[in-house]
């Protein structure tokens, strides 16, 4: 590597967020553009196979393999964390679901912002229209859909006549048969659009990366991890209108990298983007000195920017896995079981490129309220096919179907914190899932209205018996139980660098605030954080398509800042 390693902007972590934010940002030529990536290639045939999640999720290969601290919410259980690690990020590995959350979710930004662009649509709504403009949908343009962005858009290429009856059942429960979601309110029962390009995955980095990636002025460092976050003082006072960077005494300038063995550092002339995701951003602003002045001070890390609001506001959906067993109907679990229909489902995909190979890890979903008074949906169903005893053990031999239910807009919060000053060692991740009278109770209503569908005379044909949490449980003592023994991450964390308001003085009331809506970090001129973290709140459903919205955002804002 020869020469002075100098950008204009070097953007940290190659997943969705950084894919997109390097195809924009490298369009103009006279700018010099390095992403970093701490994984490798994304070229291992599991990644581009659906089904491929099975062996990428807990492989150190494609997966950080976090493990979370144990909760006292979850029965004292430590659960597996799966990030993406290698280009793509957590869309080469994740759920493939298309899940834009709802109308609600945006409105929700933008009054904790005070961003009416936020909003889903209206005089100054932008979300509608980008998300639009970002997709490639298999059915066309029409009032909710765009046809030439890069983010393929499918229907699934399978389909299960056991889900289907699970449909009808939940029609007969009050949650209608509806075409798709994604168009601002999500409550009813369809089958899931999937982000696959004729049966294989379509990861970010198809979508965004590949594409440009011969150009001139955009580098690629894979297999790079990076340290800190380094800073200079700021000399050039931005105007007011910057934010969250107005009279900031501090400038990124580049960050330390740990490459091929060798620790180097690359300068960034404009700007440093942290899009590592919703542990990793906040784990390298500690790590660097940016957080809270107490919790650094226990590792010795100098500070250079308090913030207390860094890795605090951590936000998931946790999911509560019931399991009926059924007759009279196949799942995966029986296809698998079998040897020759586990050669007609490879030779099925290999050929055809359909079948349950083609299969995300959930096919069918629904939305409800939990009760009349919410503003929206706030239940979600991901419903399987199939069943295991617990995630990593063989599926069951008998057949049977895995409806499980999550709170879309949990009251629990958590924190990622460091446990050592070293940055090459894992954060600390502690969910606090269920520590919430709300939590609790939504949790216990969600199992009760599963077993209500469960018990609906669509169903009935399927003779479905219930295993888990089994029917002895009834009280609420025990539904609250049941929640804490079977719950489990969703993997969709968020908000660990939170958006919010931010006046002209690069102020907020609220403490913890820690970007402002264009992604600039308080304090600290010349630095971003675009991913997951940055979400005030959680959306509603998986968060891949909103974390695109918001790059895109981020790209519109930086680049008419040019």
């Amino acid at each position: 590597m020869s020469g002075p390693l100098e950008f204009d902007t070097i953007i940290v972590g190659a997943g969705s967020a950084g894919c997109l934010l390097a195809n924009r940002l490298s369009a103009q030529r006279g700018q010099r553009i390095l992403l970093v990536e701490a994984g490798g290639e994304d070229d291992w045939f599991w990644i581009k196979i659906p089904v491929g999640y099975l062996f990428t999720i807990a492989n150190p290969r494609t997966d950080w393999c976090f493990k979370t601290q144990p909760e006292p919410g979850l029965a004292g259980r430590s659960v597996h964390y799966a990030r993406g690690r290698g280009l793509g990020g957590s869309s080469s590995i994740n759920a493939m679901i298309y899940m834009r959350g709802q109308s609600y979710d945006f409105d929700q930004w933008a009054q904790l912002t005070g961003d009416e662009r936020w909003r889903w649509n209206g005089e100054n709504g932008q979300t509608l229209s980008i998300y639009k403009a970002l997709e490639n949908y298999f059915g066309g343009a029409n009032d909710w859909h765009g046809e030439t962005g890069e983010i393929r858009v499918e229907t699934p290429r399978v389909k299960w006549k056991i889900l289907d009856a699970w449909q009808q059942a939940a029609a007969q429960q009050g949650i209608p048969s509806i075409d798709e979601f994604n168009r601002g309110n999500n409550e009813g029962c369809a089958y899931f659009h999937v982000n696959q390009r004729r049966g294989r995955r379509w990861s970010m980095a198809d979508a965004f990366l590949h594409p440009v990636r011969h150009r001139e002025n955009l580098s690629v460092f894979t297999n790079t991890q990076t340290l800190q976050v380094l800073f200079e003082e700021n000399r050039e006072r931005r105007p007011s209108d910057q934010s969250a960077w107005a009279n900031a005494t501090l400038r990124a300038r580049g960050v330390r990298l740990l490459k091929d063995g060798q620790i180097i550092e690359a300068r960034a002339r404009k700007e440093v983007i942290l899009s590592a995701g919703a542990i990793g951003s906040p784990h390298i602003l500690q790590a660097s000195g940016i957080g809270d002045p107490k919790h650094l001070a226990e590792f010795y890390v100098p500070v250079r920017q308090g913030l207390p609001g860094v890795g605090q506001n951590l936000q998931d959906h946790l999911q509560i896995r019931t399991i009926f067993k059924i007759k009279n109907a196949r799942t995966v679990n029986s296809l698998y079981a079998n040897p020759l229909s586990r050669i007609g489902m490879a030779l099925q995909y290999g050929l055809l490129r359909r079948g349950p190979m083609t299969m995300p890890p959930s096919t069918l979903g629904a939305f409800t309220k939990s009760d009349p008074s919410q503003p929206s949906a706030n239940l979600e169903w991901h419903v399987q096919p199939l069943s295991l005893p617990k995630f990593g053990e063989p599926l069951h031999e008998f057949d049977a179907i895995t409806p499980s239910v999550c709170n879309l807009r949990p009251s629990s919060r958590g924190q990622v914190l460091l446990q050592h000053s070293d940055p090459l060692q894992a954060p600390s991740i502690r969910c606090n899932y269920l520590s919430t009278p709300d939590d609790l109770d939504i949790a216990v209503k969600g199992i009760e209205a599963t077993r209500a569908i469960m018990k609906a005379d669509a169903l009935a044909a399927y003779a479905p018996e219930e295993l888990l949490p089994g029917p002895a449980k009834v009280s609420q003592q025990d539904l609250e139980q049941a929640a804490r023994e079977l719950g489990t991450t969703i993997f969709h964390p968020v908000g660990t660098c939170a958006m919010g308001r931010v006046n002209n003085k690069g102020e907020s009331e609220n403490p913890f605030t820690v970007l402002d809506t264009s992604f600039r970090l308080r304090g600290v001129a010349g630095l971003r954080v675009v991913d997951a973290s940055a979400m005030p709140t959680i959306t509603s459903g998986n968060t891949n398509a909103p974390v695109m919205l918001m790059a895109e955002r981020a790209a519109r804002d930086i680049l008419a800042s040019r």
